[in-house]
């Protein structure tokens, strides 16, 4: 019964890491160089802005979906056309859900640290390639 009891209390702890982890990361929006906004929109047409990070692969634009929180990604998906903001240059894009030797390809050229996996609690990864839309 201890041992359950110290079980508990560890993933009790380890939930609240994450959880604290994620919020700080949400709140604190930390941008890089290698950060850039995504704004996506709702149905109604109102935009969200998110600060995500940079991926490029095979001269193309990629983002991923690293935390739990990933409202930005299910609204990209449902409305694809979104913008893209890279050291102050707006630009318009669609948004593409990347899978099979693509998703594998990027995947491993941009591999996450074990540490940053822990921290964020293991949320499954998903990318999406950012094709420019035709002015």
């Amino acid at each position: 019964m201890r041992a359950l009891r110290i079980l508990g209390i560890v993933v009790v702890a380890y939930v609240l890491l994450v959880a604290g982890f994620e919020s700080l990361l949400g709140w604190v929006q930390p941008t890089r160089g290698e950060t850039m906004v995504i704004t996506t929109f709702e149905a109604n047409g109102q935009a969200h802005d998110r600060v995500v990070q940079r991926l490029e692969s095979d001269g193309k634009l990629y983002v991923a979906a690293n935390h739990w929180p990933r409202a930005w990604y299910h609204r990209a998906i449902a409305n694809p056309d979104v913008q893209i903001t890279i050291a102050g240059k707006k630009g318009d894009y669609r948004a593409v859900p990347i899978d099979g030797e693509e998703y594998a390809r990027v995947n491993a050229e941009h591999a996450l640290p074990v540490f940053f996996r822990i921290l964020t609690g293991f949320p499954p990864r998903l990318l999406m390639r950012l094709d420019p839309r035709a002015a």
